[in-house]
């Protein structure tokens, strides 16, 4: 901070932002997200603040990807706080400072976080259509695999199969030509766990039961320390549902007992996520499965939406 209030902005102050960028991109995992939102505004705020000062061209395009890149972190959590406006108007500016810069990997990003917000609202097609643009921007960086599997998810709750899977081969054979990221907690860095956890939403969609769990417990495997420590909550999280939801379609299963320890999911989902189209149409399965069981209705059942005619993409 000392550096950056001084008269001129040298490569040191530059280099230190570079190093509190990567932090607070590894701290997105752990940190919660209100704390993370608020302190990447405020390194937002300042970075953007030095476009007004005395700058070599050189350093003017370094503040502008470092804005970029923070501007990402920054939508990311919007989005995930709930501020959906403000998460787009924030991704909108990120892929303008990496238009201005000429820097092909934002600008990837820009529209990795597109796919995502368009998949995450139920617009399979746009999410589609997001990651091949941002294929086309970045198709030899890093985000091109995480792109390749955002399509792969749209397709897969699209119902097209043969569409998802070349999606995740095209993903997994960038993946295999590239070095093992050097901070694989990074936010905005795949690594190959990472991209098991996609295979495994995908193929947990198609109804592949067997691959789905393979790829849920290597999930698991990976985003633990040895000490049980999990360095990838929200991976984990999912895989566990994954391997729920396996469980459940199995052969063998009791629908009542199965309902009846649904139901604090049940109750977390309406408090927490009760806008969401995942969270309504698990919900609304649970309330169609509750009533073709006949004289088992739980009473937190009863309060759930009712099946919708023509679902969501989902699968049953």
């Amino acid at each position: 901070m000392s550096r950056l209030e001084g008269v001129h902005v040298d490569d040191a102050a530059l280099e230190a932002l570079r190093v509190v960028a990567g932090q607070l991109g590894s701290a997105y995992s752990s940190v919660p997200g209100e704390r993370l939102l608020g302190e990447g505004r405020r390194w937002l705020r300042r970075v953007a603040g030095l476009r007004t000062r005395s700058l070599t061209p050189a350093q003017r395009r370094e503040v502008l990807v470092l804005s970029g890149r923070l501007a990402l972190l920054v939508g990311c959590l919007e989005y995930d706080t709930g501020d959906r406006r403000a998460a787009e108007s924030t991704r909108r500016a990120a892929l303008s400072l990496a238009t201005e810069a000429g820097h092909a990997e934002v600008a990837g990003w820009a529209y990795e976080m597109r796919a995502w917000f368009a998949l995450t609202a139920g617009d399979y097609r746009g999410a589609v259509a997001a990651a091949r643009a941002g294929l086309d921007a970045a198709p030899h960086h890093g985000v091109a695999v995480q792109l390749a599997a955002q399509e792969a998810k749209a397709w897969a709750r699209l119902g097209d199969r043969r569409e998802a899977e070349a999606a995740l081969g095209k993903g997994r054979r960038m993946l295999e030509g590239m070095p093992y990221p050097e901070n694989p907690d990074h936010h905005f860095v795949v690594d190959p766990a990472q991209f098991d956890f996609y295979a495994m939403d995908c193929y947990r969609l198609a109804g592949e039961d067997k691959l789905a769990r393979a790829l849920a417990e290597e999930v698991l495997r990976a985003g633990t320390d040895v000490d049980g420590t999990e360095r990838s909550p929200m991976r984990d999280a999912e895989a566990r549902v994954t391997l729920g939801v396996t469980a459940a379609r199995g052969e063998r299963r009791s629908v009542p007992s199965l309902l009846m320890v649904s139901g604090e999911l049940a109750a977390e989902l309406r408090h927490r996520y009760s806008a969401e189209p995942a969270a309504r149409d698990y919900l609304a399965r649970l309330h169609a499965l509750a009533e073709r069981t006949p004289g088992f209705m739980p009473g937190w059942a009863r309060a759930l939406p009712a099946s919708r005619a023509g679902g969501t993409g989902f699968p049953p």
